[in-house]
């Protein structure tokens, strides 16, 4: 049984534990957070869990127990890489929410941190893990050659209201490592490197607010043959699938961060419904997934290089679109 801890109290803490739960390879043996009440309010609905979690306030206590194996870090992405490193020079696993981290150099020190530590980092990015994902996959031989794709991911932020009326919340600001294109766009272009791998060329835009991050934004990714246009939104609502196109047919896939359905249409025929059940936590599938790397002790070759390119790649297009974090300096 591993022994996770969590860092971070918020909503996609509980999607995970409510995920690893469920797996019956995690108990919850940790939470964290910056305040002890904070942890304590938290904790109320895990309490009936034998034994009940421990609480910290204190990350170097919590990196020094004995009594945790693996930490799930859902701190503010300006603090994934220090609180990642600070856990795995303890020798603690981690699976750090996406993005990995600020920048490309950040990810780059995260990874060498865990090979000299001989423990496990992986980001928690579950688009790929999903089975209707894997399904996409499968089926892209099978639409002829790949001539354009089209991967969005557009939602109307719950806190943008807070944000033009002169609040300050982390979602729109760059001291929190933020903006469209690292929270939903991440989605986007994670999707198209996983499935296609380093692009040859990339091109970007963005609309960016007065406080510097973007709100949204647009990619061109090159491939040889064909090229994958990704939007991204945190300031509108779209309601269009993904869609991939091939010389003999195209593959929709509804909402590609969770795998939600996927179909296909060969030219001629009647649309395809190819979807599979999942389960309703999409966040069970990247628990799976994570737990085999801690049972192997070895990190997948695979999902490491997808996370140093799709890094690399934030940071180029941070660069195009104008957004700084204070991480780059």
């Amino acid at each position: 049984m591993i022994r996770l801890a969590v860092i971070g109290t918020n909503w996609i803490t509980d999607q995970f534990i409510e995920a690893a739960l469920f797996t019956q390879q995690y108990q919850l043996s940790a939470i964290y957070s910056r305040s002890m009440s904070s942890a304590e309010d938290f904790a109320q609905k895990y309490q009936t869990l034998t034994p009940s979690p421990r609480l910290f306030d204190d990350l170097e206590q919590l990196a020094q127990s004995d009594s945790i194996d693996a930490v799930y870090i859902a701190s503010p992405n300006s603090l994934h890489a220090q609180y990642a490193i600070q856990m795995m020079q303890a020798g603690k696993h981690v699976i750090c929410e996406k993005p990995l981290a600020a920048n490309a150099r950040l990810a780059e020190e995260m990874f060498a941190v865990a090979e000299q530590n001989n423990v496990v980092l992986c980001e928690a990015f579950m688009s790929p893990h999903t089975p209707n994902f894997k399904i996409l996959q499968s089926q892209l031989p099978n639409i002829g050659a790949l001539r354009k794709a089209f991967i969005t991911y557009c939602q109307y932020s719950s806190r943008y209201p807070k944000y033009l009326a002169g609040e300050n919340p982390n979602t729109f600001n760059p001291q929190f490592a933020n903006g469209s294109i690292m929270d939903i766009g991440f989605y986007c272009l994670a999707s198209a490197v996983a499935l296609f791998g380093r692009p040859e060329k990339v091109y970007a835009q963005a609309q960016l607010l007065p406080s510097g991050v973007d709100g949204s934004g647009s990619v061109v990714l090159t491939y040889p043959g064909f090229e994958v246009v990704l939007q991204h939104s945190k300031t509108s609502d779209s309601f269009l699938s993904s869609e991939f196109q091939g010389e003999e047919g195209a593959l929709h896939m509804q909402m590609i961060s969770v795998g939600k359905k996927i179909s296909k249409i060969m030219r001629g025929q009647a649309e395809e419904d190819l979807s599979v059940e999942q389960h309703s936590n999409p966040m069970v599938y990247e628990a799976l997934d994570f737990a085999e790397q801690l049972v192997n002790n070895k990190m997948n070759p695979v999902a490491k290089e997808r996370s140093l390119i799709v890094a690399q790649l934030l940071t180029e297009i941070r660069r195009q679109t104008g957004v700084k974090f204070p991480q780059d300096q």
